[in-house]
């Protein structure tokens, strides 16, 4: 492998330190880690087997002391698992040893190497770093329509998942007591925007779910309950292939999903929304899937971006600043495997994972003065679980359908859990859900106001690179 920047640990003597000294006392290099996704987690549990005790303070910046595992959000919100079992607590390890900041990092200051944090009892605190590895991660991405923020739910969030399944029960209750046909058609009716991965799941999963409820609903015709997934793309999944995307919608039509490509939303009220071709739809619920985009903290840092995610070189630094590492949704990392000018590694959970341990050696290198290594993946392929017997996946390039296909996404999400514990609820719930099936239980989470996306991933919450400096220059703790 070749080298990544041999002349970087020169340009900065705090890399090759393995203490600083500040006043009379000599401290350690800190290590500030921000977010706590397949990124950011890897990256940390490297560092902790690597690094001796003495070598480095690490400190991990998180709302929620646990890693959730995005792929199945789809299978909490139908109740297949529970939300306990794909939150994956970060202090069972046996070398747990990272200070663990509980809040959200709202801005870096690059050139006083300070990172601004809203606590979760929102404090602003000013945490300073020699090194800092940015993995963020993702927010979902809205478009200016009317309504959108205001009437849709979003899928991002383990909060959004258990709300979701909460919403979908609810407009079932509703709908059995209501003797409104017009009420009626609007709570039975569901919206999915969005032929990803995410929104394609989505629609499966919470489609089987309102299939077998329904049976508990004698006053409920089950003709009225009507699933739509729309996406303005020409094909759903176009990363399957045209085969697998074929079979894919095939097994949801046949379930009675609508599917509407080429058609996104005008507009959305709270009873309603227009389609861009004209169709107005009443519903209650919209769920929104439609893409992410790498979270506004990297705006924060005025540096180059490739639409949104932060320009990196091949060995997820960031050019022109010393102790700057990037990786995962939020980064723009070159792909090595593909090659060509502009390729970038595609926001998966698999790169997330392998990018985290990269960086960790990395980090590690440059705080002892070694060369630095670009990263390189060859995808593996990908998996879609849509419930039950049913998915389509293409590991290492081999098209799969129907139970082996199911075995393959199941088998991959299982072996990708990080602890034993997460692997055994899964499994569990896996289990008893196909045995025992689903008590169709509301837990409560939506019985005051409602929440909607707008209320979930606090986008707003951000500062602009100029109130990074201002806060951190008047706050008197630039280094």
């Amino acid at each position: 492998m070749r080298s990544g920047d041999p002349g970087a640990s020169e340009r900065c003597p705090i890399q090759t330190a393995r203490s600083r000294r500040e006043g009379d006392t000599v401290t350690r290099p800190r290590i500030l880690v921000v977010g706590a996704g397949f990124a950011g987690v890897e990256c940390v549990r490297r560092l902790e087997r690597k690094l001796a005790v003495d070598e480095a303070d690490v400190t991990l910046v998180t709302p929620f002391a646990y890693q959730l595992y995005l792929p199945l959000l789809p299978q909490v919100a139908s109740g297949v698992l529970t939300p306990q079992s794909i939150a994956v607590s970060l202090r069972r390890s046996r070398r747990y040893r990272t200070r663990i900041l509980p809040g959200g990092a709202i801005g870096v200051d690059l050139k006083a190497k300070v990172c601004v944090v809203r606590t979760i009892t929102d404090q602003l605190v000013n945490e300073p770093y020699d090194y800092i590895v940015l993995a963020p991660g993702s927010v979902t991405r809205t478009f200016d329509i009317p309504g959108l923020t205001d009437h849709a739910y979003g899928m991002k969030t383990l909060a959004e998942a258990a709300y979701i399944r909460d919403h979908v029960i609810a407009q079932l209750d509703l709908a059995d007591a209501s003797d409104d046909p017009a009420e009626r058609a609007s709570r039975l009716q569901f919206v999915v925007v969005g032929g990803g991965y995410a929104g394609t799941e989505t629609a499966a999963c919470l489609q089987r779910l309102t299939h077998a409820a329904v049976k508990r609903y004698p006053r409920i015709d089950p003709s009225l309950i009507k699933w739509h997934l729309i996406d303005i793309a020409p094909k759903l999944m176009p990363e399957l292939g045209d085969k697998l995307g074929s079979s894919a919608q095939e097994i949801l039509r046949k379930r009675g999903i609508d599917i509407s490509l080429g058609v996104s939303i005008a507009k959305a009220g709270p009873e309603e929304v227009t389609f861009t071709d004209g169709r107005v739809v009443p519903t209650r619920t919209l769920i929104w899937t439609a893409g992410v985009v790498a979270s506004p903290l990297i705006a924060t840092l005025g540096a180059e971006t490739v639409r949104g995610r932060l320009a990196v070189n091949a060995e997820m630094t960031l050019p022109g600043s010393d102790g700057v590492f990037a990786l995962g949704d939020a980064a723009a990392v070159p792909d090595e495997i593909k090659g060509g000018e502009g390729a970038v590694c595609p926001p998966t959970a698999q790169h997330a994972m392998r990018q985290g341990r990269h960086v960790a050696d990395n980090v590690i290198a440059a705080l002892r003065g070694g060369p630095m290594y670009p990263y390189a993946h060859r995808d593996l392929g990908l998996v879609v679980d849509l419930g039950g017997r049913d998915a389509v996946s293409k590991p290492l390039g081999i098209e799969l359908r129907g139970v082996p296909a199911q075995a393959v996404a199941r088998g991959y999400h299982w072996s990708a859990l990080r602890t034993n514990v997460a692997k055994t609820r899964v499994m569990t719930n896996w289990v008893l859900n196909a045995l025992a099936g689903d008590d169709f239980v509301r837990t409560g989470f939506q019985a005051r106001k409602e929440a909607k996306l707008k209320d979930f991933e606090f986008t707003d919450a951000y500062l602009s690179p100029e109130q990074v400096r201002a806060r951190v220059e008047g706050s008197g703790r630039v280094d």
